[in-house]
């Protein structure tokens, strides 16, 4: 065959990869049977959340674990036993919102660690083809992209974590307000998180249905709460549960409450932003010093330069 042919070839494979991969992209993004029959539901306690604010959970990490399962499972032991930390992990992944265990996740870690070792494999190929680098050091910076591939997820998690804490902070005063307004009118405590939660979308909504649930299951509504204080990473969000536990249980003003704590994260919101700018004044002169200081220094001398040039002999 010429390499026409061969051109033709991989080109046919490599269309009929982009079909397949959009064919189950499309299949993916198709309506789940729970979205479809959701509306016919709302006369059922639970079942009226709008149908925008029901997220799908699927994954391809199941899929992936069903075909290549005793490797990967194999190699997320090693992981494990490697960088160990599983109740770090824990912790993190509840912070996250991710509905993954330890294992699943050290499965995704070995995925990220082979695309990077995939990536490097296929850079180092194209070295030694062009009679660059050994078999050993290619080996080596093999090694070197499976472990940043690993280490990678581990920091995407990290950052899941705070990009959830602060759509928790912007969302946290609109929480407290609407309970609070729910509660001035007369509504009880479980009455008004169940409203809040079922006319809300967003992390802390996702969080206060779980608190509800525990407590339509037999749990005191204190306990529940200090249960979510007791999970939460955010100082702002426990002392909020706090509050709301203990202003049920001593009979206290619970919309004073909730309207003083709505007023102290906004306060802490300023504070923080004063901070930051605070933070940020230095790398707001730069632009200044090494950009518009140089122009005006440039266009206010060099008239003077010229007309120097032009009088002196």
């Amino acid at each position: 065959m010429t390499a026409g042919w061969w051109g033709a070839v991989l080109g046919l494979v490599a269309a009929a990869g982009v079909l397949l991969v959009v064919a189950r992209l499309h299949a993916i993004r198709r309506p789940q049977l729970s979205i479809r029959v959701l509306p016919y539901l709302h006369d059922l306690a639970g079942f009226d959340r709008p149908a925008g604010a029901v997220t799908s959970t699927y994954s391809p990490l199941p899929a992936a674990v069903g075909v290549f399962g005793p490797p990967l499972s194999t190699l997320a032991g090693w992981v494990e036993r490697v960088l160990g930390g599983a109740a770090s992990v824990r912790r993190r992944l509840d912070g996250a919102g991710l509905d993954l265990t330890v294992a699943d996740f050290r499965v995704q870690q070995v995925v990220w660690g082979l695309v990077g070792f995939g990536l490097t494999a296929g850079y180092a190929l194209l070295d030694g083809l062009g009679g660059g680098a050994g078999v050993v050091s290619s080996l080596v910076l093999c090694l070197v992209g499976f472990a940043l591939g690993v280490i990678g997820r581990d920091y995407h998690l990290t950052g899941q974590v705070r990009e959830r804490e602060r759509r928790i902070l912007r969302e946290f005063p609109t929480v407290a307000e609407l309970l609070a307004l729910a509660v001035a009118a007369g509504e009880g405590p479980v009455a008004a998180l169940d409203r809040v939660v079922r006319r809300s979308g967003g992390e802390l909504s996702r969080d206060l249905a779980r608190v509800l649930g525990d407590i339509r299951t037999g749990e005191p509504l204190g306990d529940a709460f200090d249960a979510w204080a007791a999970s939460t990473s955010q100082p702002i969000v426990a002392r909020f549960a706090q509050g709301i536990a203990v202003s049920v249980e001593r009979g206290t003003p619970l919309a004073d409450v909730l309207h003083a704590q709505a007023a102290d994260v906004r306060e802490a919101g300023r504070r923080e932003l004063i901070e930051v700018a605070a933070r940020k004044e230095v790398l707001m002169l730069v632009p200044v010093v090494f950009l518009v200081l140089p122009v005006t220094v440039f266009f206010a001398f060099w008239p003077g330069v010229v007309g120097l040039s032009m009088t002196t002999p």
